[in-house]
């Protein structure tokens, strides 16, 4: 968890915002460090339910225990439900249908269906969260990352159908959060203006309530600072106002630090 984020955002574990959709994408450089970010601060009181598309459990866990949280334990005690998408699309690849049961890769099969077996498994695991015997917090929903699924064939009116009805019941029905990283890469010039990520984020930023879109450093390479990423508070009327913010940053190996662009010594 990184305490300058927290501070940006005007949010800790014991206080944020309920019902927010948090959108984080990034271009020509990697945000993963949001996720772990994220991660690490909603198991600090809240049920996690975590569809990892793009990385093995394992890969998460050692890097949440760098920043002080245990995901075995988490997942141990009911805490996180981890949706490993590198071991269940083997599982359907292989044998032909998802290991343990579970529905939620059948895209894989049939990625005209969309993502409804995607959905119906975020929606059993939020609402089984509700009114548990253990005093969590609301539900929260992470992503990592939706755009993957776009190269498995899947349409980016069905991953927007996805985010749209899993929107409708954690942050609205539930209360609890959402929090989705889209990649978004250089586009090739002859592709349409209605296919790839490009059309996913614009789609993802009418819903959501809050972006943090990280890009390089715009004068390139730099070894002291890693990139910078603007925070966008989005109204959430069309009379309100949206607020940005531009922010420098460098990950640390167990966190990050932020700098209000222009005060970091490294560039100007």
């Amino acid at each position: 968890m990184f305490a300058e984020l927290n501070s940006i955002l005007n949010t800790s574990p014991d206080s944020f915002k309920p019902g927010e959709f948090i959108l984080v994408s990034d271009k020509h450089t990697d945000a993963s460090f949001l996720i772990h970010h994220f991660l690490s601060f909603y198991l600090r009181g809240c049920k996690v339910c975590f569809l990892g598309l793009v990385q093995s459990f394992s890969h998460y866990s050692a890097i949440s225990q760098r920043l002080g949280v245990s995901l075995t334990q988490a997942r141990e005690k009911g805490q996180l439900v981890f949706l490993e998408g590198l071991k269940e699309s083997l599982g359907v690849l292989l044998q032909g249908e998802a290991s343990k049961g579970t529905r939620a890769v059948d895209f894989l099969r049939d990625p005209s269906s969309g993502l409804r077996g995607l959905y119906d498994f975020v929606r059993d695991n939020v609402r089984g969260a509700v009114g548990g015997g253990e005093e969590w917090g609301p539900p929260v929903l992470l992503v990592d990352d939706l755009s993957v699924v776009l190269s498995l064939g899947v349409s980016v009116g069905a991953a927007l159908d996805f985010s749209h009805y899993c929107r409708a019941t954690v942050c609205s029905e539930l209360q609890g959060s959402m929090v989705m990283l889209v990649r978004c890469e250089a586009e090739e010039e002859e592709e349409s203006d209605d296919e790839g990520s490009e059309r996913l984020l614009r789609g993802l930023i009418h819903q959501c309530s809050l972006t943090l879109q990280v890009q390089g450093l715009p004068t390139g390479y730099c070894r002291d600072i890693h990139g910078q990423v603007e925070v966008c508070w989005r109204g959430q009327c069309d009379r309100q106002q949206t607020q940005k913010k531009l922010f420098q940053y460098k990950v640390h190996d167990k966190g990050a630090s932020f700098f209000a662009r222009g005060m970091s010594s490294a560039v100007l």
